[in-house]
């Protein structure tokens, strides 16, 4: 472990330039004393290593220097030519350079390897998309990409969730795709935002570079950011009786809607069920959508809300006809 511990450093040094000590033992997941343990070995054998104190320093490696070591485990052929997302390297236009890399890794490797990592992809198949997947159209997914790359500003118009439509001036920090839905990550007056590419009606590139924050981690902000969305969703609860035959499509889950445990089926083919809405009107309409085939336990307002919606929809399909002064010609 400790040999592959030490050639994780000096590529990461070698890719990255300059890291500290704290930041080497985050990404390797060890203290910063093995940190400086394992740099103590490396110096001793004779690697050019050496740390610079202060503001902007850390550990680097002699300009000169460069590591010739390519061994790679059979784990990480097989991980390198798994993880091949097609359809979001296609909306990157990444779809053919990656076959053209992979092919040419695979020349490269000793012939003990190559059979192991062609039969990878017809052993496990990822795929990044949900059975809801959704299909949007991102026309400047290019442009945000370019800015992202060329570390740009970006002006463009964005339209929210609520249909209204705002202007920004932007600096761009990365993008995340969230199963097949592209989001872009950028910094508004200094604090890291996301916004859902689809909903990018126009962008321009400026011309002034972008201020990315030198400790700004785009894996750890989305994380962050994901955990605080889910956190904040409403939350309304609500115990059912069901159909035994619709507990099928309730597992596979619909918007605003989620099945958080299920009975067994009694003698007479209903189940109780413990369900999740994102609001109490979310889930009378989803109750109502059912007719007779679903009725509500618990809580007792949303019974009495049904009920009350039902009653309603009684009342207007129990009057009588249109009179003739309503009818169209």
């Amino acid at each position: 472990m400790r040999a592959d511990r030490l050639l994780s450093i000096l590529l990461l040094l070698q890719t990255r330039q300059r890291m500290t000590a704290g930041d080497l033992a985050r990404r390797l997941e060890v203290s910063e004393r093995t940190i400086l343990r394992d740099m103590s070995a490396l110096g001793s054998a004779g690697i050019p290593v050496r740390a610079e104190r202060g503001a902007g320093g850390g550990w680097m490696l002699l300009d000169s220097y460069r590591t010739t070591l390519t061994g790679l485990k059979e784990s990480e052929v097989q991980a390198l030519f798994l993880t091949r997302p097609a359809r979001l390297l296609a909306d990157l236009g990444l779809e053919r350079a990656a076959e053209v890399g992979l092919l040419k890794l695979l020349a490269a490797l000793p012939s003990a390897s190559r059979r192991g990592a062609q039969d990878i992809s017809q052993r496990i198949h990822v795929d990044v998309g949900g059975w809801r997947r959704v299909e949007e159209a991102t026309p400047q997914l290019p442009l945000l990409q370019e800015a992202v790359w060329q570390e740009r500003r970006l002006r463009m118009v964005y339209q929210r969730g609520d249909e209204s439509v705002v202007e920004r001036v932007v600096d761009p920090l990365g993008l995340v795709a969230k199963g097949s839905v592209w989001y872009l990550v950028a910094g508004v007056e200094g604090a890291p935002r996301s916004y859902r590419v689809s909903r990018v009606r126009e962008a321009a590139l400026l011309e002034e570079p972008c201020a990315r924050p030198d400790d700004f981690d785009l894996v750890a902000y989305w994380e962050r950011s994901t955990m605080e969305f889910t956190a904040a969703l409403p939350r309304y609860p609500a115990a059912l009786r069901v159909q035994a035959s619709l507990l099928g499509r309730l597992r596979l889950g619909e918007r605003y809607t989620s099945l958080e445990a299920a009975e067994p089926p009694d003698a007479e083919g209903w189940a109780r069920v413990e369900m999740r809405f994102e609001e109490e009107h979310n889930a009378v309409e989803f109750i109502l959508g059912f007719g007779d085939r679903i009725e509500v336990v618990a809580p007792d307002e949303l019974r009495a809300l049904v009920v009350e919606q039902a009653a309603a929809i009684l009342e207007r399909y129990g009057r009588s006809a249109p009179s003739a002064e309503h009818e169209t010609c």
